[in-house]
């Protein structure tokens, strides 16, 4: 298996041939219920027949032109993007990774241009994981991503919701930029506070410093609203997307307000293949569902399916913490939440393991009441097969 591959990725071993909805199936024929949605992608679940029918006609007429030439979809999803978020200008990239670098790289420039270009460093918070590129490893938190290739962008740590070692950190080290996630993912779908986020805004604001929101897992409405920052009405400078926003194709955006729209100029950032018109195709069909009240699913089931995970919490002595918010939801565990996971994909339902202790939950967002029900009783069945504490062996 993986012939010709490097060895970068443990993966499962059955193959997934199609889908529909919430429901993957593998070349046997077999069901499988994805709360995972290749890690909070397919806002749309899968086989979806309007993304279908609109990347079948672009397939059809032009795949891709680079962004010396334009055509029709650009500024019509930008232009929507930047109305969802209170941001006024877009980069398109073709990934998360992509959009921190440009978010990075913008907040370097936006240093020159104040006439303070030593402002080189960055802050980020324990815990954080903001993409695997050299730049962005430099913000990721894990020891276990970084070491190997240090030496890295210099970066200071701070706890989450620690105000004080973030205010220290702001005005000692005068950073280029603070770049942290509402909502941390890898991090073990840990949910900053709105008191946080708003002293954070009002610290950077204080200090010069320009505040990056990752929301390439939070964003685009995974949390009920487009923006998890809104829910705390924060407004950073720059914010990046990602994950759910074509649909399952790749794409990102790294979106600024307009004092920093016109930071970098002709030729000082680009990418070839970015915001093509296959991709934009997709955004503007997810854009089109999010008009249509996508967003009130992902609050009814996201509501649904955390009131399921609190019962369980109550029930089940296994059950630590119940964390997150819309469909981005952690169930954190006493022990034994790999082996979890694991059980759970054996009985049909596909989440994964983050944290080494949280089972992170984030279904497309079209999932349906039923599904939610279903995923809830494969979750009680395979927790109380699991003991209440660790076996002896298994103790730290």
């Amino acid at each position: 298996m993986d012939e010709g591959l490097m060895k970068t990725y443990a993966r499962t071993d059955e193959v997934f041939v199609a889908g529909h909805g919430a429901v993957l199936q593998d070349s046997t024929g077999r069901e499988f219920l994805d709360f995972l949605a290749g890690i909070a992608v397919s806002a749309l679940g899968h086989g979806h027949a309007e993304l279908a029918t609109a990347l079948r006609d672009q397939v059809g007429k032009v795949v891709h032109l680079s962004n010396l030439f334009r055509h029709p979809y650009t500024e019509q999803v930008a232009t929507r993007l930047c109305a969802l978020t209170d941001m006024a200008a877009a980069f398109f990239t073709n990934s998360g990774t992509e959009a921190i670098e440009c978010a990075l790289k913008l907040a370097r420039k936006a240093m020159h241009v104040r006439g303070t270009p030593e402002r080189t460093s960055f802050v980020a918070l324990e815990g954080g994981f903001h993409g695997r590129s050299l730049g962005a490893l430099s913000l990721t938190w894990s020891e276990k991503y970084r070491k190997p290739f240090q030496p890295l962008q210099k970066v200071t740590w701070v706890p989450p919701e620690d105000q004080d070692a973030l205010a220290n950190a702001l005005r000692t080290d005068k950073p280029a930029a603070l770049v942290l996630e509402p909502i941390q993912g890898e991090g073990g779908i840990r949910e900053l506070s709105p008191a946080y986020l708003q002293r954070a805004r009002a610290l950077c604001t204080e200090t010069g410093t320009l505040l990056v929101h990752d929301e390439i897992q939070s964003g685009c409405g995974r949390t009920g609203k487009f923006l998890a920052a809104q829910h705390a009405g924060v407004v950073p400078d720059v914010v990046t997307l990602a994950k759910p926003i074509a649909a399952g194709l790749p794409m990102g955006a790294c979106l600024t307000t307009a004092a920093l729209a016109d930071t970098f100029q002709k030729g000082e950032h680009g990418s070839t293949f970015a915001g093509g018109p296959l991709v934009c195709r997709a955004a503007l069909v997810f854009l089109d569902e999010v008009d249509r009240g996508l967003l009130g699913n992902v609050q009814d089931r996201g509501h649904q399916l955390r009131e399921g995970l609190l019962a369980l919490q109550r029930e089940l002595p296994i059950v630590r913490e119940v964390r997150g918010k819309g469909l981005m939801l952690g169930l954190r565990l006493h022990h034994s939440a790999d082996a979890v996971q694991k059980a759970l994909y054996q009985r049909g339902l596909i989440v994964n393991c983050t944290a080494t202790d949280v089972l992170r939950i984030v279904p497309p967002f079209v999932v349906t009441a039923p599904q939610v029900e279903q995923a809830l009783q494969t979750l009680r069945s395979t927790l109380i097969t699991f003991p209440a504490a660790p076996k002896e062996k298994d103790k730290p």
